[in-house]
């Protein structure tokens, strides 16, 4: 198999592309938190947070239909129900779950919870799709969760009650549903392109929360403080829609390995903007289990990385 190589300055571009885009998303906890300091619930926040994002992923998807590569795919119906479901797993469960961990658990602790997704996305893998877990893999996996126990441990009080142990399950029920979403994208990205296929899923999204909104709460998305508004629109642009086509962009240029180990800066990202925009503190405990965590799933792209190359040179 031939592989793809391009110019040291476009692969400069593309780490650059992914780097800000894993600090772009950071910030969506950041975000949220700031916003729920004035009454706002969860839902709504979602659904300005995509009422805002819509109109650029509409605009990007017709700029797309103009470009002969990504017609490649031809979707049928079936397809077409494939990337309903990928569209609600990734960006409309996933970021309710998300949304609602938050209201239980600090901005810190639930990205650390949600940045074990690439594991999360091995294990289904192995389940459903029949694929073998090598030790490395597993080592990895057992460094990711052992490095959550110890931020657990270290970071909360194990009696805080339901509450708190309710968003530590809605964080990892975020993570699980992202990682089927990005299973299933692996067959669509690479055959319809960056542009077609991000504004595709993400316009799916954004629709699935407007009528989640409009059946349960009416759409009454006008009487909250204004600051909410502000925050939702810097969600829309700074945390939704700038990132996911940097980041998507960048893991078209340099692969999923290699752009998983650039977006490991996000947690750390979401710990610092805690620290300066929420007053959140991170012990040396904290540190240390975040970085068990990143260690993690490092090694396991690491090792993705390593396993693929062995195979382009067979």
């Amino acid at each position: 198999m031939k592989k793809t190589s391009f110019a040291p300055g476009t692969v400069g571009i593309a780490i650059l592309l992914v780097f800000f885009g894993a600090i772009g998303y950071s910030s969506k906890a950041i975000f949220v938190k700031l916003a729920y300091r004035y009454e706002v619930d969860s839902v709504s926040l979602v659904a300005l947070r995509m009422i805002f994002s819509l109109p650029f992923f509409l605009l990007a998807g017709w700029h797309s239909r103009r470009q002969k590569q990504t017609l490649e795919l031809q979707l049928t119906p079936k397809r077409w129900g494939q990337l309903l479901l990928l569209g609600l797993s990734g960006y409309y469960v996933a970021s309710l779950l998300d949304f609602w961990s938050l209201q239980y658990l600090s901005a810190s602790l639930g990205r650390l919870i949600l940045f074990t997704y690439p594991t999360m996305v091995l294990l289904l893998s192995a389940a459903f799709l029949g694929r073998r877990i090598g030790w490395a893999e597993a080592g990895a996996v057992l460094l990711s969760y052992l490095g959550i126990a110890l931020a657990f441990s270290h970071s909360v009080e194990l009696n805080q009650g339901p509450l708190f142990w309710r968003g530590v399950a809605l964080a990892f029920g975020s993570a699980f549903t992202f990682a089927i979403y990005l299973i299933g994208s692996g067959e669509y990205l690479p055959r319809m392109g960056t542009l077609r296929y991000n504004s595709l899923v993400m316009s799916i999204a954004c629709f699935a929360i407007i009528i989640h909104h409009g059946i349960f709460y009416h759409w009454a998305l006008f009487d909250f403080a204004l600051p909410v508004y502000g925050y939702a629109l810097g969600m829309a642009l700074l945390a939704t829609v700038i990132p996911s086509f940097m980041v998507a962009e960048g893991i078209r240029r340099l692969g999923a390995g290699p752009a998983s180990i650039i977006s490991s800066v996000g947690p750390i990202s979401t710990i610092m903007l805690a620290s300066v925009f929420l007053g959140e503190s991170f012990g040396h405990w904290q540190w240390l289990g975040a970085l068990l965590v990143i260690g993690g799933v490092l090694l396991l792209s690491f090792w993705k990385r390593k396993a693929g190359n062995v195979l382009e040179k067979k």
